[in-house]
């Protein structure tokens, strides 16, 4: 039964966009007949293939059930009981996982304060002052989100500066990769440039987010790191008996270039929305729009007005500053719809 809600199409964000009908199909397909349990079918070893296509020879992909699980498989892969993980300080990991690197790792995470969400190089070595003191938690992985908890987007050669200074202080490069698609989409760029080329260790890619139901993916780019993956998996309740259905989603975003089709509408229909506002005075972007998320500075007054019937979230309400996320699925006239209220709700 369908709800009447009177809320129209949501930029709150991409999770609450509904499943593209090519993944819809791919999962239909696979439905037929019955299939080994646990990742032993046909379908998994289909998307195993898509990711050495994709990402090269020594890439190996997992598939996962849940972007938080990705990170958590993937993080454990390097990490010894004393090690710890230098992020970001709006890392997801550090803000909107509850806590569960702490928890379910054993890790400390080591913050870094950043104005645009990206880790420098010296923001590395910064905190590497402790390595070989034993009253220290050791630094060992470099985690960074693509694209960041801000919507901003690692190019090519800055990923490949954070992976060199990782490297040549024996630590390894980890990317969140829940927005990759949108990112590449952004740079204009294979997924491969901003990840094997860019001498990342491994990374998790996002499929949720961009179109499918519930599928990701923790790939491995640094061969020895594979091997305890799907022990971990298991562990980490990330493995599903009826895998087929993840990995069908998973090779469908990596078939034709679905991925990059969703993602750069997304991106487009965000960049539509910061157009249509740019013309209104007491609006300034908060961050520039390099992906799907338009990060805003609104008057309290007409925030308040607009969530009477659209739904978006504030990231920091002292500043007034709320996130306007598009999706696969966002429409023109869904943009237009929510310029016009955003330019009515202004004027009063």
């Amino acid at each position: 039964m369908l709800i009447d809600t009177p809320y129209p199409k949501s930029f709150a964000s991409d999770n609450h966009a509904g499943v593209h009908p090519a993944i819809l199909e791919a999962m239909v397909a696979a439905n037929a007949g019955d299939a080994p349990a646990y990742g032993d079918d046909d379908w998994t070893a289909a998307f195993e293939r898509r990711v050495t296509e994709t990402f090269g020879p020594q890439a190996e992909g997992f598939a996962v059930l849940n972007g938080a699980g990705a990170n958590m498989v993937g993080l454990a892969l390097p990490l010894s009981r004393y090690e710890a993980v230098i992020c970001a300080d709006s890392a997801h990991i550090a803000t909107h996982e509850t806590g569960a690197a702490e928890r379910l790792l054993g890790t400390k995470l080591i913050t870094v304060l950043t104005p645009d969400g990206k880790i420098r190089p010296a923001d590395i070595t910064s905190r590497l002052h402790v390595l070989g003191n034993p009253h220290e938690s050791q630094p060992k992985v470099v985690s960074v989100s693509q694209v960041t908890e801000l919507g901003t987007c690692y190019t090519p050669a800055e990923l490949t500066a954070l992976s060199e200074t990782a490297h040549s202080h024996g630590l390894l490069l980890h990317v969140d990769g829940a927005r990759l698609a949108n990112a590449a989409a952004f740079l204009g760029c294979d997924l491969r440039t901003i990840t094997t080329d860019a001498g990342v260790d491994l990374f998790s890619f996002g499929g949720t987010k961009n179109g499918a139901l519930a599928a990701e993916a923790v790939v491995i780019l640094t061969p020895h790191l594979a091997q305890a993956v799907p022990f971990l998996r298991r562990q980490s309740l990330q493995l599903a008996s009826k895998m087929r259905f993840i990995s069908a989603q998973l090779s469908a975003l990596l078939t034709n270039s679905l991925w990059h089709t969703n993602a750069s509408h997304a991106n487009a229909m965000a960049v539509r929305l910061a157009e249509g506002v740019a013309d209104i005075p007491s609006i300034s972007l908060a961050y520039p729009v390099e992906s799907n998320a338009v990060f805003a500075e609104v008057p309290a007054a007409a925030v308040t007005q607009l969530l009477k019937r659209h739904r978006f979230h504030y990231t920091d309400e002292a500043a007034n500053v709320v996130r306007w996320m598009t999706a696969f699925d966002t429409t023109v006239e869904h943009v237009d719809d929510f310029v016009a209220d955003i330019h009515a709700a202004m004027s009063t």
